[in-house]
């Protein structure tokens, strides 16, 4: 009986073991080991923002084709774990989880915007997984922790220079402002928007809100339309913004244009907005007019395995983050993000794709140059064509 008690106390004291081992918050213990390497794609494939999402993975998958087909990483194959949110905010965290948890990837790359980012990186964060986002542009990202990375053109280095432009160069001073106040993105944007334009010497005669979602924008236009604006500012994406746009054709102003950041970057906002999305302007961290040599390659084998499509910026930012990651671990011979991810917060000068890229010392982007887009008619097709390079110091 007294060598039974024994027994079972063993056996008690192996599981509490077990669970304190395996336990949440302890580091990723298998991701080095086997040889396959994971890294999780969390992103949109279907839903309002799966343009960001597919054109990130397509990017992704042609740098790991690359990687393995030199020989991977350290000896081991790199294998993109994917799965689908569907725009769905709820779902990010849950896959994210997933994904250190039961795939035990080293490093997530996404989501490509800032409120899927928000959600996903506390719990990579926790977890010691390395996670750079091919996207977000908006504050608060990489102050959730050391291994918490971007490689987009943030916005508080875009928006002024984009602002210049239209404010000086343009003459368009008087501007309304839209934002969609459920959209983190969207809320942190227009602030810097705001200031940008009041610094530039412009000012803001209106500012309105909607929410991501509202498809009826009559009556906002109608009050935009009151106060003669000489441009429109929208800090969201290009789904509500295409249907913005088209009810203020319907309203009359036809000579008034679009300025947004990058989330107006996307097929939709041409089809839901037809002829009246035509000279609105963006910014961009990548254009394929006018490339370096690395972004000429890239973009050729980018038409070979896509139909002669071009890339756009989400695809050349999925591709650099993929090719940032595989360098740190070069860097650190190690595919323990514990080690690389002191590697990767110490890149300068890489020249990426989507140009070149260094990460400072709070491992914010420095990111140059700032390319301004503008939206040409291409005989019924969308084409971001290039309006101006703005470097950046």
């Amino acid at each position: 009986m007294k060598s039974k008690k024994i027994v079972m106390m063993m056996l008690a004291l192996v599981l509490v073991l077990a669970t304190v081992l395996t336990g949440c918050g302890s580091s990723n213990t298998s991701s080095t080991s086997g040889d396959v390497i994971k890294i999780g794609f969390l992103g949109a494939k279907t839903g309002g923002h799966a343009i960001f999402g597919l054109g990130t993975l397509t990017g992704m998958k042609m740098a790991v084709e690359e990687v393995n087909a030199a020989g991977g990483i350290l000896g081991k194959q790199i294998e993109i774990v994917e799965e689908d949110h569907g725009s769905k905010q709820e779902e990010m965290a849950t896959i994210t989880q997933k994904f250190v948890e039961r795939d035990k990837v080293v490093a997530i790359v996404g989501d490509p915007t800032t409120g899927g980012t928000k959600t996903a990186a506390p719990i990579a964060q926790d977890n010691k997984v390395v996670l750079i986002s091919a996207g977000s542009t908006g504050p608060g990202v990489v102050e959730i922790g050391e291994y918490i990375f971007r490689d987009t053109l943030l916005d508080s280095v875009a928006a002024p220079a984009t602002m210049d432009y239209v404010v000086n160069e343009k003459g368009w001073k008087n501007v309304a402002l839209i934002t969609s106040i459920n959209n983190d993105y969207s809320v942190g944007l227009s602030g810097i928007f705001k200031q940008a334009t009041l610094d530039k010497g412009g000012k803001i005669v209106i500012e309105e809100n909607i929410q991501d979602g509202d498809t009826d924008f009559s009556a906002i236009v109608t009050k935009i339309k009151g106060t003669n604006p000489d441009v429109i500012v929208f800090s969201g994406y290009y789904t509500e913004a295409g249907l913005i746009m088209k009810e203020v054709r319907r309203q009359g102003m036809n000579d008034i244009v679009m300025v947004g950041g990058d989330g107006l970057q996307g097929e939709d906002f041409y089809k839901l907005g037809e002829e009246a999305v035509i000279g609105s302007i963006s910014y961009a961290g990548f254009s394929p007019e006018q490339p370096t040599a690395v972004t000429e390659a890239f973009i050729k084998k980018f038409q070979e395995k896509n139909d002669n499509a071009m890339p756009d910026l989400f695809s050349a930012q999925g591709y650099d983050a993929v090719m940032l990651i595989v360098e740190a671990m070069k860097k650190a011979n190690s595919v323990d993000p514990v080690e690389f991810h002191k590697t990767l917060a110490e890149t300068s000068n890489y020249e990426g794709v989507s140009g070149n890229i260094t990460f400072q010392a709070n491992r914010e982007p420095l990111k140059s140059p700032v390319y301004l887009l503008t939206v040409k008619d291409a005989g019924g097709k969308l084409d971001f064509g290039l309006l101006k390079k703005v470097p950046v110091k």
